[in-house]
């Protein structure tokens, strides 16, 4: 059914200065939109925190000029560890295909990567305004035709023919618009903490084994968490790197050692403590994150409005692999080209914009969630990666590598005792579950 006829104040209200904001803007300024970005801080990304990795991809699809925006360093290392209390297992990977166009990562800090997305959509015709909260919607008859900036009586009104919503995994405005009916479980977020360290980059590229412009990605898991379901991770930057740690929320709660504390501890490992010897703190922020998946996503279309990047919960962690920005960056862009149809065909309303949905649903990013569906639930039901299979290889690890004059066994007979402590079959079933979700 057409629009009933009203004089908006602009074609598109985005709420949200992140990647998916502002690709989205982007995509409706170029194409001669009136776009109006309303974003609570005081620039593009200084409310938006990233563990510190974008996949291009989906960059290089918008932005043919991408090389051009302040992204840090190549990925040319993926590194990952298992970390029992007293011994670290790691697995070091370099392939020239991690580099290849299309193909590659960069590491990235947002605030001065979301400020260049804000420029690309600036220079495209698209108004930004900052330090501006939206604290509801306008809905008439069911469809949003608008936000609400202020409270009460003071509240000032913005019309539009459509708004996309765009302001991150805390959300409140996808309830307002019955799109969400209950905020996230507890097991289905994480809680984020995460720092930047500021260092020379010769120091960066000696400390990492790295050659100049070219960085590493290193994700822990075990004992750094404290044991509970979570993991640790570092990257490294042009001047800095950037370290964190994420956990599930309902576990959290259930320990006595708050998140900044097992940080703390993780700083202080030996393998972390000589990477920010001499180090400035510059930065110290935190997060939540969403982690359950396609489980937690709401609708992403109503009448008058579409959902897009970490609103719609367009996250995964596969603990080899974590993903959102290329998630946000891809249905920002799908969203963009969306709006412009529905504006376009004069028809926003929920049956007007599914052509979003089907868009989204035909991309890589709803394929990639549908097939990584079950990941959440694996890493769950398996808590032994935390605590257990840390020390399980340890105990296969040093009877390798220690020679103390007492004779030596069969490889075999050396890793039997560790596995069995774990209980063979209880591996089995976790590896073929694994297979199944990753």
């Amino acid at each position: 059914m057409a629009d009933e006829v009203f004089e908006p104040d602009f074609d598109v209200i985005i709420v949200g200065a992140g990647c998916a904001g502002c690709v989205a803007a982007y995509q409706l300024a170029s194409a001669g939109k009136a776009v109006l970005v309303l974003e609570r801080g005081n620039y593009a990304g200084a409310k938006n925190m990233t563990g510190g990795r974008i996949y291009t991809h989906s960059l290089k699809k918008v932005f043919p000029n991408y090389e051009e925006a302040p992204l840090q360093r190549k990925v040319a290392h993926e590194r990952i560890s298992l970390i029992a209390p007293d011994a670290n297992f790691t697995i070091d990977y370099t392939s020239e295909d991690l580099k290849k166009a299309g193909q590659e990562s960069y590491t990235v800090l947002r605030a001065p990567f979301d400020q260049w997305l804000a420029e690309q959509a600036e220079n495209a015709g698209a108004e930004i305004i900052y330090d501006m909260t939206v604290n509801d919607l306008i809905i008439n008859n069911g469809k949003v035709q608008g936000i609400l900036v202020g409270e009460g009586e003071e509240a000032e009104p913005m019309t539009a023919s459509l708004v996309i919503l765009a302001d991150g995994v805390n959300s409140l405005l996808t309830s307002k618009a019955g799109l969400s009916k209950s905020a996230p479980a507890i097991h289905q977020v994480a809680v984020g903490a995460k720092e930047v360290w500021k260092l020379p980059a010769e120091t960066i590229e000696s400390r990492f084994l790295c050659e100049p412009g070219e960085g590493a990605s290193w994700l822990f898991a075990g004992d750094c968490s404290n044991g509970i379901i979570g993991g640790v991770f570092v990257y490294a930057n042009k001047e800095s790197i950037s370290l964190g740690i994420v956990a599930t929320m309902s576990e959290v709660l259930k320990q006595e050692k708050p998140v900044y504390q097992m940080l703390e501890d993780f700083k202080n490992k030996p393998e972390i403590k000589p990477l920010i010897a001499g180090g400035e703190l510059v930065e110290y922020s935190g997060h939540v994150v969403p982690e359950g998946g396609l489980e937690m996503m709401p609708e992403i279309v109503g009448d008058g409005v579409i959902v897009a990047g970490d609103a719609a919960m367009l996250c995964m962690n596969l603990g080899y692999t974590v993903r959102g920005m290329d998630l946000a960056v891809a249905s920002g862009d799908i969203a963009g080209q969306a709006a412009i149809k529905a504006l376009d065909a004069g028809d926003t309303s929920k049956a007007g914009l599914a052509c979003y949905k089907q868009m989204l649903d035909a991309s890589f990013v709803m394929r990639d969630m549908k097939m990584y569906a079950k990941a959440p639930h694996f890493l769950e039901s398996a808590p032994g990666m935390f605590r257990g299979y840390p020390e399980m290889i340890r105990d296969i690890m040093n009877p390798l590598f220690i020679v103390d004059g007492q004779p030596r066994k069969h490889v075999m007979g050396m890793a039997m005792p560790a596995v069995k402590k774990a209980g063979l079959f209880k591996l089995a079933g976790v590896a073929m579950k694994g297979v199944k979700a990753l």
